[in-house]
């Protein structure tokens, strides 16, 4: 029984200020109306046996990733579980935690491991490749997919690969051999017998286990309690990881637990394109490039400039006499590097960490579990926002001790609850919030609503919150973020 397991984490940090820790590479489009995510769901659902699947991602992006899954109609009748951690404790423990789930499926169950955030265009291609993974996990091979090389890339781990066993060219694994030089990945590129790791495999779940019992036994331990610990409230939607036990699950990579040390390993030498989208300088690669070598998204205007790529989300961004940059400009953020120093804007986003800056982390739309805010602008003593609420969600109910609120509605219909009044307020209609008043923001209806909101107060930060009861189950305690 093939069971798809997507691994969607991580925070991308080198793809910031687009993708960054509340709304990482996964969601990110690319120029396409579905999402990494989406994409990647796309191509693995349909060998999905018994419509079953699941997602290994943290607990922040359960909302979102929720409505991910429903916009996407290729799940829909579909029964995939999102396996959600508390804190990310690498591949090893993510994987393992797939493999206990897909046994409470079939004990025969054959993972697909994929990372969501990769980009395969040819899903045919990559589906006949699984198809053969499939056949040899479950006569009980380890396979991993290894893409054939096309430049002597250095942000890729390598994988030395044997002559080929079968009509189906899966190869014995010689050796692994972490991201190379310049002048080694040349030599790997010409030798002809070395692939990229990319990261995707096949196996059967109960194969995983023994060889972690064999080769990782703390990892196997870790979290098998933690599994055990988890099955209280436990749905065939998602698995919340106990936080305790989750957390002492040993932070490793499945490669270093099992990959390098098992035996019976092979590798499929794939040759449908593939890209990690791990850099800027990736992701113009995705883009058709004009007569100078330039890739654009958004609305841009290019004067004596090349080998660039400009991306602009919601103004015009004009480049003039510039040659092989990134120029990334977001509505709080604009991003001017290299391309070739693509790999270090990471150290951007650990710098803005350190300065505890909230670009690391937030977008100026966030994303929540009944909608969106946007911050427009802010003052002293003053903060605007876009609310928008999607039928049938509401906010938490909730008060704040330094501020009011002032809401303004722009379309749709809000019910309102104010300490021990509930009322409804239409468009054009406005309604005031006191400072310390017991509140709860709600759309009754079938359509968005859409409101400004004008807080007003000596200290506006989002942790400024007493939560009462939520019915997203977040914890109802202060501080917190609606």
């Amino acid at each position: 029984m093939l069971l798809p397991v997507i691994l969607s984490g991580g925070a991308g940090s080198r793809l910031w200020p687009v993708s960054r820790e509340a709304m990482p590479k996964p969601f990110m489009r690319l120029g396409s109306p579905h999402s990494l995510l989406q994409r990647t769901l796309t191509r693995a659902l349909p060998m999905a046996d018994g419509g079953r699947a699941a997602i290994v991602t943290n607990q922040e992006y359960f909302f979102k990733t929720r409505d991910e899954i429903t916009a996407l109609p290729q799940a829909q009748g579909m029964a995939i579980t999102q396996l959600l951690e508390p804190v990310g404790r690498n591949t090893a423990p993510a994987i393992t935690m797939a493999a206990l789930w897909a046994l409470t499926v079939s004990p025969e169950a054959v993972l697909l491991v994929l990372p969501a955030d990769h980009l395969i265009p040819d899903e045919d291609a990559f589906r006949a490749t699984a198809r053969v993974a499939a056949r040899r996990a479950s006569a009980g091979d380890i396979v991993l997919f290894g893409i054939q090389p096309t430049a002597p890339e250095t942000g890729f781990g390598y994988i030395e690969t044997g002559e080929p066993l079968g009509a189906d060219e899966a190869r014995r694994v010689v050796r692994f051999v972490e991201k190379p030089d310049a002048a080694r990945a040349l030599q790997f590129l010409q030798a002809g017998s070395f692939v990229w790791n990319s990261g995707m495999f096949c196996l059967r779940a109960d194969r995983l286990l023994e060889e972690l019992g064999r080769h990782a036994p703390e990892v196997l331990l870790a979290s098998q309690a933690a599994w055990a610990a988890s099955q209280s409230g436990a749905s065939a939607e998602r698995v919340d990881l106990d936080a305790t036990t989750f957390a002492r699950c040993p932070d490793i990579s499945i490669d270093y637990a099992v990959m390098e040390k098992a035996s019976g390993v092979l590798v499929l030498p794939s040759r449908f394109g593939w890209s990690d989208i791990g850099s800027w300088k990736a992701v113009s690669e995705q883009f058709e490039a004009d007569v100078d070598g330039n890739t654009t998204v958004g609305e841009t205007l290019l004067v004596g400039s090349r080998n660039s790529h400009i991306q602009s989300e919601d103004r015009l961004v004009a480049a003039v006499g510039i040659d092989n940059l990134l120029i990334v400009d977001t509505p709080d953020a604009l991003l001017v590097a290299n391309k070739d120093a693509s790999q270090s804007v990471r150290e951007i986003v650990t710098r803005l960490k350190a300065r505890g800056h909230d670009a690391a982390r937030l977008h100026r739309t966030v994303a929540r579990p009944w909608g969106t805010y946007t911050v427009l602008q802010e003052g002293p003593r003053f903060k605007i926002k876009r609310i928008e609420v999607r039928p049938g969600r509401s906010l938490s109910l909730q008060m704040h001790h330094h501020r009011s609120e002032h809401w303004i509605v722009v379309s749709g219909t809000a019910r309102v609850g104010c300490d021990e009044r509930t009322f409804l307020v239409s468009a054009n209609e406005s309604t005031y919030i006191p400072i310390g008043a017991k509140h709860r923001l709600e759309n009754p209806g079938v359509v968005d609503l859409v409101m400004i909101e004008v807080q007003c107060g000596d200290y506006l930060g989002e942790d400024d919150i007493v939560r009462f009861s939520d019915v997203y189950g977040r914890v109802p305690v202060a501080p917190a973020a609606i």
